[in-house]
């Protein structure tokens, strides 16, 4: 049984994606892993680069972007992760889903499997995920985007007091980001889970194309008893690619995600003048193509 697993899936990041496998590959430590890339259709020929440059890398390349859960799912599914209740006996002791835009410095890896063999009530784990300039990217540790933290983030009240207990909970920016810390998810760019937590809990959900499918994937697991830690003593840089994060499409599937979510998790328990205030929300953030889905979570 190897000990981790590591999903990577890629859609045009071709030259992220090699520095990315290049820092995953020069990994050192008492343990085993495997990489598999699944390639989402992608037309930068990052697929043949890493046939070529890294052959110990499985390879899926599927023939359509089914979106970021789609994807992880399929590598998942070869690591012999199956579903609810149907894992592999060989299947890896850990899952990692990581980013193509992310690099792991030598003892990352090595140092969360260590960590989570230590925590064995914690079913999932990440690091201190840092951008570019150094700063903490702050998705890397977060609370649920319940109606009421979605309302302080959406109004900015979340921006304008971040060191309140309160309003800073979305990313819990009033926390010391070098404080170990139970949270309520990890992010996706580098989410470690216990084989047994995927058993109980089952895969990805793909009605989140992407964004979202993180937050869904700690809920569920945290409903089956598990613990979500952030552990911040081991550090991995995110390179975060503006242009996608700007890009109509990026904003609309956030929305999105965000809509399932409150759907899926809190409509049936939040009272009639909350919920038109989310609904509200919503319709203002997600324009003119949000509103079939807001139709169906109005009734």
């Amino acid at each position: 049984m190897l000990d981790l697993g590591i999903v990577i899936v890629n859609w045009n990041t071709k030259e992220l994606l090699r520095r990315c496998l290049q820092t995953v590959l020069a990994s050192q430590g008492d343990f085993t892993f495997k990489v598999v890339l699944v390639d989402n259709a992608s037309t930068d020929g990052s697929a043949d680069m890493v046939w070529s440059e890294f052959p110990s890398v499985e390879v899926i390349a599927s023939q359509t972007n089914g979106g970021f859960s789609y994807g992880n799912n399929l590598g998942l599914k070869a690591l012999g992760y199956r579903g609810k209740g149907d894992v592999d006996a060989d299947a890896p002791r850990y899952a990692l889903l990581l980013n193509p835009d992310t690099e792991v410095p030598a003892e990352s890896l090595y140092g969360m499997v260590q960590f989570m063999d230590s925590r064995p009530d914690v079913g999932v784990a990440g690091p201190k995920l840092v951008l570019e300039d150094g700063t903490l990217d702050v998705a890397c540790r977060r609370s649920f985007p319940t109606p009421m933290v979605s309302f302080y983030r959406f109004s900015g009240l979340s921006k304008m007091f971040p060191h309140n207990p309160r309003f800073g909970r979305y990313n819990m920016t009033f926390v010391d980001p070098d404080l170990e810390l139970e949270v309520d998810s990890v992010v996706g760019a580098y989410m470690q889970v216990r084989r047994e937590a995927i058993r109980d809990a089952g895969l990805l959900d793909e009605m989140f194309f992407m964004y979202g499918e993180d937050l869904d994937w700690a809920f569920r697991i945290k409903e089956a008893g598990w613990k979500v830690f952030y552990h911040p003593q081991v550090m991995v840089k995110h390179i975060k690619r503006a242009s996608s994060r700007r890009s109509k499409k990026a904003q609309f599937e956030f929305q999105r995600a965000m809509l399932i979510f409150y759907r899926k998790h809190y409509r049936r328990t939040t009272p009639l003048w909350l919920h038109l205030m989310v609904i509200l929300g919503l319709m203002l953030k997600g324009g003119p193509e949000l509103l079939p889905e807001l139709r169906q979570t109005s009734t």
